[in-house]
């Protein structure tokens, strides 16, 4: 698999709740960190988004926005306006003056990732995507986000798959457009920028268990091993023997959670010697040995 699948497979975003925000007049309002993936479509007029501690932003008609970790954020008619807060709901929000037609509309919502994977893969994402009308980027996305509504909004066999395909669409598209001419932060798409990191990164992604050093992922991106390991750092903001071994626990956390496979065997598909070296590991990284974890995983599932 290709590191955008990888991503989002172990991330499986599931269970959206969706529905209509509108304002008119001078309103503002402020939402605390949730930490759920958030997503607006713009469907008329235009707002400002300001997430903590950044500069706000013009959402415009047509524009998609993405947060992957929602933090506290601000939506608002106009820039630098009192937020009053405000707590997330499931249903229909007016937001402002109550009577006359809407100056701004807009179709949100959140949805859940896998708990165990999320906190390793969101630090590889940019805190907001923002996908412009103007830019040409936002059309797919509206078919998908348009499909989302009406799966949302009925009680249709089958609906809640394909919900969930539909966000990894959304994600998929995200990813595929974010960034543009503009910097990004440290992380997973910076990374698949450049076309040398690119192809070192395919190529760990495709056979993660391999004997991988800092020399054989430099030859495959065309760099000295000094060259890739700063370009490395600098990009996705870990070392590559770093980068690995976060994956790989991720990938672990994941079989472990769905069980089914002797502890051998995944040590070996993941890349460690053997059971004793890859328990070691994941002790010292996740905090507790791998049968525990796969325990408490499955009272987690049958608990709800």
């Amino acid at each position: 698999m290709d590191p955008f699948s990888d991503l989002i497979s172990l991330l499986r975003p599931h269970a959206a709740v969706s529905k209509p925000i509108e304002g008119r007049g001078t309103w503002g309002v402020r939402y605390a960190a949730y930490g759920r993936p958030g997503f607006a479509l713009m469907l008329q007029g235009q707002c400002w988004l300001t997430l903590d501690g950044e500069a706000p932003v013009l959402l415009e008609q047509g524009d998609f926005v993405l947060l992957p970790a929602t933090p506290t954020f601000a939506l608002s008619s106009a820039p630098g306006l009192a937020c009053a807060p405000h707590e997330p709901a499931e249903t229909p929000v007016r937001h402002g003056e109550q009577d006359g037609a809407a100056e701004m509309r807009m179709f949100g919502g959140a949805f859940r990732l896998e708990p165990g994977s999320a906190p390793l893969l969101l630090p590889l994402l940019p805190a907001m995507i923002h996908v412009r009308a103007r830019d040409g980027g936002a059309d797919r996305l509206r078919a998908i986000i348009g499909l989302i509504a009406d799966e949302c909004g009925a009680e249709r066999p089958g609906r809640d798959l394909i919900v969930d395909r539909l966000l990894e669409a959304v994600l998929v598209e995200c990813l595929r457009r974010e960034g543009g001419g503009a910097a990004l932060p440290a992380g997973l798409l910076a990374g698949l920028r450049e076309p040398g990191l690119a192809r070192a990164l395919g190529a760990l992604h495709a056979d993660v268990g391999a004997g991988w050093t800092v020399a054989g992922l430099a030859g495959i991106a065309g760099m000295s091993r000094s060259a890739f390991a700063a370009r490395f750092g600098a990009a996705l903001g870990c070392a590559p023997m770093e980068y690995l071994a976060r994956w790989r626990m991720v990938l672990a956390q994941d079989r472990l959670r769905r069980g089914g496979v002797p502890l051998e065997r995944l040590a070996e598909e993941i890349g460690y010697d053997s059971a004793s070296a890859f328990s070691t590991a994941f002790r010292r990284r996740i905090g507790c040995a791998p049968g525990a974890f796969a325990r408490a995983r499955r009272r987690e599932a049958l608990a709800g």
